[in-house]
């Protein structure tokens, strides 16, 4: 019992700065007074509704000011709220429900034909709160989202209490497997997330004199931030969590697809001081429109871009300092399971090497003997937080007593991904060993290669891959997206071969329209894999 809880801060904030700016999208502008009262609505309607303590709310929607709403609504009212993958079709939906076993989903208006194809294999879904989008009319079997909303600005307290107990779930993305409900306790959660930024969070409530202190320190409100990724994906919905927690705002994009001017206009108008990407994915057009036209965006109020969840390379980082010699970029090593494995921090004139990191505190990685890798050995092992970190994976025991184990009395994370640690402590990250290609006996991590291609600037994004071959068991193939013509095979693995070993370099250059990424920028290994076979003519099984 006891710990920090996100409504019980984010009630006290409403309290302190309720004219402050709390979510803006395009014209949208809501107040914490206004977000509070909206999220008290929403709140008391599902308690009426019937639900019962940690119950699950699903929350299906593109970004959007209710995305935050229903979330600080699931939190009043001692629910659990998870995200849902809006890219899912029926039958990842339907797992994804019943895994869940959510009791309601609040959802786009644009999926109410797919929701409609799927509610009868949802039993355990008692509510379907639809937002309008403009995409037509609610359909009879759901209620409006505003009804909800509309239904009291009483605080909500439900008949059991809210601690730092209660959860708050995200599922990982499912590349590599079924996806899993990653269960955080929103006490390590906070501290997780703010322990670093504001040291009050890593004691206990009562040691600091609670919310009421943490709030009485916020005498103006905290700098706008901007998830631009999905708040689908952790690293969105999380740093939102983090502007909120701090007394600031959330701007949010209108356009549902990376829409680079808006981004960059919405920074400027907006006056954003901190910024959420994902790698390269959004940094490099960032970069191309900033140097295509270098006076048209005002970027002084950006303190900090800050990335997770894909590498991010040093050239980018060097050439957005270029536009803004102020700000620091910071590349977080981090995933749905464990927050703090590294960052790498970077400022004008000292941009940190593409996927080097320092480790996050008490971080260390293990062989796969479950002994700690020392330092400059050159020896591979698998990155681990300790401390706050996720209680496992919703009804999986099994993958939680994989993931999160225990060295001498200590509790670790270790989501899978690949390591070396150099002589001063730093890591250089490999991968996940579940797409490691393993060729004539050497294991080679699809992202070291994949980085050392786009070094080149003739290639847009690429993703490496292993196909059958009788003589090395895998051979490495790459299958690239062009900017615009693309280079001769024998100089990309030229190119390769200058910045990593030579076995590492791909035998086979495939061209691909595009990537495919997913709006977190991770890639389908799977499909493009298939890809790879299908243009090589060869099956799966090597033949």
């Amino acid at each position: 019992m006891g710990g920090w809880n996100f409504a019980d801060v984010w009630n006290g904030i409403a309290r302190k700065l309720p004219d402050a700016p709390a979510l803006v999208q395009g014209d949208r502008r809501l107040t914490w007074a206004e977000m509070n009262a909206r999220a008290n609505g929403v709140g008391q309607y599902l308690l009426d509704a019937g639900a019962k303590e940690q119950d699950k709310v699903a929350l299906y929607l593109y970004n959007c000011p209710e995305y935050m709403e229903a979330t600080f609504a699931a939190f009043k009212a001692g629910l659990v709220p998870f995200n849902t993958n809006y890219r899912y079709l029926d039958d990842e939906l339907v797992y994804l429900f019943d895994n869940a076993d959510a009791f309601a989903v609040v959802f786009h208006g644009i999926f109410a034909d797919r929701v409609a194809e799927i509610m009868d294999r949802t039993p355990s879904v008692r509510l379907w709160l639809w937002v309008d989008d403009g995409s037509g009319d609610c359909p009879d079997w759901a209620t409006p989202y505003e009804t909800a909303a509309n239904t009291t600005s009483a605080d909500v307290n439900p008949p059991w209490g809210r601690d730092g107990d209660n959860l708050l779930m995200i599922y990982t993305g499912g590349t590599t497997g079924r996806p899993k409900g990653v269960m955080w306790r929103q006490d390590d959660l906070i501290r997780a997330l703010l322990g670093g930024l504001m040291p009050n969070y890593l004691q206990d409530p009562e040691a600091v004199g609670g919310v009421d202190k943490i709030v009485e320190e916020m005498n103006e409100p905290g700098t706008p931030g901007l998830p631009a990724c999905p708040l689908m994906h952790g690293t969105g919905w999380f740093t939102a969590n983090i502007y909120l927690m701090t007394g600031g705002s959330i701007v949010l994009l209108t356009e549902r697809h990376l829409d680079i001017e808006e981004l960059l206009d919405t920074l400027e108008s907006e006056k954003v001081g901190a910024a959420t990407i994902v790698g390269d994915a959004f940094a490099r057009p960032m970069l191309k429109a900033l140097d295509d036209e270098p006076d048209r965006w005002d970027l002084s109020s950006l303190i900090m871009i800050s990335s997770s969840g894909v590498m991010w390379s040093q050239a980018t980082k060097d050439g957005l300092l270029r536009h803004n010699e102020t700000m620091m970029l910071i590349d977080s090593y981090s995933s749905s399971e464990a927050i703090g494995l590294g960052q790498s921090v970077s400022a004008a004139g000292a941009a940190s090497e593409t996927a080097h990191f320092s480790l996050g505190a008490g971080a260390m990685v293990f062989d796969d003997e479950g002994v700690p890798v020392q330092p400059g050995s050159g020896d591979k092992g698998r990155v681990a937080v300790p401390g706050h970190v996720p209680i496992g994976y919703y009804k999986d025991p099994v993958k939680s007593a994989e993931t999160f184990i225990t060295y001498e009395d200590t509790r670790y994370s270790m989501p899978g991904d690949y390591a070396t640690v150099a002589d001063d402590g730093t890591i250089t990250l490999l991968g996940r060993g579940s797409v490691c290609i393993n060729t004539a006996g050497e294991k080679v991590f699809p992202e070291e290669v994949e980085e050392a291609l786009k070094t080149h600037e003739g290639i847009a994004d690429a993703v490496v891959v292993g196909v059958p071959d009788d003589r090395f068991g895998e051979a490495i193939t790459a299958v690239v997206e062009s900017h615009d013509e693309l280079p001769d095979s024998e100089t990309l693995i030229a190119h390769v071969k200058e910045h990593l070993a030579h076995y590492k370099a791909p035998r086979t250059i495939l061209e691909i329209d595009t990537i495919g990424r997913a709006p977190n920028a991770k890639v389908d290994y799977k499909r493009l894999r298939q890809y790879a076979l299908d243009e090589m003519g060869i099956e799966a099984n090597g033949h």
